[in-house]
């Protein structure tokens, strides 16, 4: 399928923007998993998709090299004001609601060798089971967060006409879809 057929893909999905990235122009770097490792976020070793139980940021940046195509996508939210924190986790969840729908549109029309990212951890379950020690109950399901890969989210989208900042009370969540012919 095309790109430019892919892009809309994932508009009719409900991104409000997606862009093919040029091969090559997703910027990786390994910094971000020192941002990881602070853990502002809470996150760090305690979830399947998040490090370092996803891996090492080697590893997943050589996948990332593996793919030859990208579409970089967006949601753009309204916000009641820049401290609107219940306004930023029914973003998040309304992305992650479109990254589902992505994953799906993508298995249908059978691109197989893909990769799907997003923003922040996985909220699939109410509690992650890597805290138990227990295996992830949906590892097909899970979307890994784009950082976790080492992109650089901010650098990536000026390679593209999506805008990392949409504007004074909104948020801006990113997702890619990475895949090889």
């Amino acid at each position: 399928m095309l790109e430019k057929e892919l892009e809309q893909e994932i508009i009719n999905c409900g991104a409000d923007r997606a862009e093919a990235v040029q091969d090559g122009q997703v910027v990786l770097s390994a910094s971000f998993r020192d941002i990881c490792a602070a853990n502002q976020c809470g996150k760090y070793n305690r979830f399947w998709v998040c490090p370092p139980a996803i891996g090492s940021i080697d590893t997943l940046t050589e996948e990332i090299g593996q793919y030859t195509h990208a579409i970089l996508f967006q949601t753009v939210h309204p916000l009641e004001d820049s401290f609107d924190i219940e306004g930023m986790e029914r973003a998040v969840r309304l992305h992650t609601a479109l990254t589902q729908r992505v994953r799906r549109r993508v298995e249908a029309i059978a691109i197989e060798k893909h990769l799907l990212l997003s923003c922040g951890g996985c909220t699939l379950c109410k509690a992650c089971t890597l805290p138990e020690g227990r295996p992830c109950r949906h590892p097909s399901l899970t979307v890994a967060p784009m950082e976790a890969y080492g992109i650089d989210v901010y650098r990536t989208s000026q390679k593209t006409s999506l805008r990392y900042i949409n504007g004074a009370n909104t948020v801006t969540y990113f997702g890619i879809l990475l895949w090889r012919d």
